[in-house]
């Protein structure tokens, strides 16, 4: 297909789409193989392009691209497939951001660990919140900046040479064998990075998990937006009043949480997380020099938060992660007691990272206590004071709990609260997160902001205008999705009573933590611990198919929680526990409910289910 027709059936796939490539954080759930994600959906798309198949039948049927829109998304793939073949490379090689400057410290990142130089070239102005500076002394890496007026004006390198160019049209590149990386960046989209060459081929997946785990891919909206402008098809949006949006969200979370702290709204729970961590080691750079820095992280929480945070302690000699203990046997208050005790000795500073209820066993820590162990004067070998913890609060199950206010059970200690947005404050529209603290540690968040505003991962305008649109009816959804997790959690324990179920009390509910999700520890027999073993996951998938199967417009498989209908199944062992340690993994159901749903319709199902074990 010559470049014509490619650009002819891009503007005809673009008129006839599903809105859900734009409007949904995540398309086709039915449709999901989570090891093929990206390569099916291109290999089904490439066969719509050589068929010249751009109706909306046969593009509502390609399955879902990536995951969360985080790592990918069907527009994003299709951006750089299409910018990809218009210079003849392969799609892989073009790897597009919501943000201008995580690709670069993607690359950067990987030259650090493989002990190789950087040059970053460009000729017109750097990334606007680019900060040399700050990125050697706090992340780093090493660099060397250089400015030119001609690309034939380099001289010979050993290492990778990255061109920076700003675009108004992302989708250009003028390849040339003296550049290993090219970045196209757009002070409203985003960028674009193109890999060149085979021999920098092996920086591909390097980048994009930098991408899943520090960022996001560029948003819908604004690969639509990008394909548009490549086609001369200018879409018609309505401007968004971006101050006015961004006000209200900032005070709907202050509302909601009781803080009077300012908020931070960032493209991603991750990408918050990842300011979180950032911020964090900068100030104890500048608060605690020489001092060794502890990240303390449950070894079987969400898959990126435990990646995150070794993958950054990879990357700096004084950072190093220690393990939380705290779901089924272990104790969220004893482990943090013991990791505490030894970081006081080491004289390090500590930063604890912990989700109440905790994921995937929906359990909380008894509050009195664990505030008690946090806030415990400690010294270090030598007798001198131990540096306070900071405890960082992923309030994701729960973001309606008051722990920010001077009056909650946390007040005395240095905590910073963060949730993502994908889930309960946007009801699955949009990825953004956001973070606050209580007045204790209101010093910490000029850090965190800095470091999210270095990154290029605030909320985009659109993100900014779904949650304006979408928080001041988060606390009601919250309240009716638990009445219904609530409801089947009880008809479960009654219909198959062998059943080991993980969720909150109606004591905890009592008192405010009333999360819509469970896990779900199913029956099993055999005459090993292996057979049992073997059994059980094979219900596990036995069950969850037969609810997708016979409530698909309901039922689907996905790590989802928080959104606006349905009922969502998952596996954490193999789906958010992806990069955690097997030993570590929970290979249950887990159960989220939305407050919209038809919850006798999974009654009878889940009957069906009990009745043919």
């Amino acid at each position: 297909m010559d470049k014509n027709q490619m650009l002819n059936y891009m503007s005809s796939m673009l008129k006839n789409m599903p809105q859900d490539w734009v409007n949904l954080t995540t398309h086709r759930l039915d449709i999901y193989d989570e090891k093929l994600a990206k390569t099916q959906f291109l290999d089904q798309f490439e066969n719509l392009v050589k068929n010249n198949d751009s109706s909306l039948e046969a593009l509502n049927e390609l399955p879902t691209a990536f995951d969360y829109i985080r790592l990918g998304h069907p527009l994003s793939c299709i951006l750089e497939w299409l910018i990809a073949n218009l210079h003849g490379q392969h799609a892989d090689n073009v790897i597009s951001f919501s943000s201008n400057v995580v690709p670069i410290l993607a690359v950067l990142r990987k030259n650090l660990l493989e002990g190789k130089q950087t040059r970053l070239v460009h000729m017109g102005d750097l990334p606007a919140n680019f900060d040399a500076e700050i990125i050697q002394k706090v992340y780093g890496y090493q660099f060397e900046l250089i400015q030119v007026d001609e690309l034939n004006d380099l001289a010979e390198f050993e290492g990778s040479t990255f061109f920076i160019s700003e675009e108004n049209n992302l989708c250009q590149f003028e390849l040339s064998s003296q550049i290993d990386f090219f970045i196209n960046i757009h002070d409203k989209l985003g960028s674009v990075l193109f890999v060149n060459g085979k021999h920098n081929s092996h920086y591909i997946s390097e980048i994009q998990h930098v991408r899943r785990r520090e960022t996001i891919a560029m948003t819908p909206a604004n690969c639509l937006e990008a394909l548009s402008t490549l086609l001369e098809q200018w879409s018609t949006t309505p401007p968004i009043n971006i101050e006015e949006k961004k006000k209200a969200v900032l005070n709907t979370i202050q509302n909601i949480t009781g803080s009077s702290c300012k908020a931070v709204v960032g493209s991603s729970g991750l990408s918050i997380q990842y300011a979180i961590v950032m911020g964090l080691i900068h100030h104890a750079i500048d608060t605690h020099p020489r001092k060794e820095i502890r990240i303390v992280v449950p070894p079987n929480c969400y898959g990126g938060t435990n990646d995150q945070a070794r993958r950054v302690a990879a990357c700096l000699k004084n950072v190093s992660v220690m393990d939380l203990p705290v779901d089924g046997d272990n104790d969220m208050v004893q482990s943090t007691e013991l990791v505490l005790e030894q970081i006081a000795k080491d004289d390090a500073v500590p930063y604890i990272i912990a989700e109440i209820p905790t994921n995937p066993r929906v359990e909380v820590p008894d509050l009195d206590l664990l505030r008690d162990a946090l806030a415990k004067t400690r010294y270090s070998g030598i007798g001198k004071p131990a540096v306070e913890p900071v405890f960082i609060l992923d309030q994701t199950f729960c973001p309606n709990v008051h722990f920010l206010r001077n009056e909650d059970i946390l007040s005395e200690i240095q905590t910073i609260s963060y949730v993502s947005g994908s889930k309960f404050p946007s009801g699955g529209k949009c990825t953004a997160g956001y973070a606050l603290s209580n007045n204790k540690a209101n010093h910490l968040m000029d850090y965190i902001e800095s470091h999210l505003l270095l990154c290029d991962n605030e909320a985009t305008d659109l993100q900014y205008e779904i949650l304006a649109k979408q928080m001041p009816s988060m606390t009601q959804r919250i309240h009716d999705a638990y009445l219904n997790t609530r409801d089947f959690v009880n008809f479960i324990m009654s219909s198959l009573p062998e059943a080991n179920i993980n969720f909150v009390s109606e004591e905890l509910a009592n008192q405010g933590f009333t999360p819509s999700v469970f896990s779900l520890d199913l029956p099993t027999k055999g005459n090993t611990a292996e057979e049992q073993e073997a059994y059980k996951r094979n219900l596990n998938l036995k069950l969850i198919n037969l609810m997708i199967n016979e409530i698909p417009h309901e039922s689907k498989y996905c790590v989802s929680y928080g959104q606006l209908k349905g009922c969502y199944w998952t596996i954490p062992a193999t789906s958010t526990q992806g990069t955690t340690k097997e030993g570590d993994k929970d290979y249950i159901v887990r159960v989220a409910l939305a407050p919209d749903l038809d919850l006798d319709r999974h009654k009878k199902v889940f009957s069906e289910f009990v009745a043919n074990i």
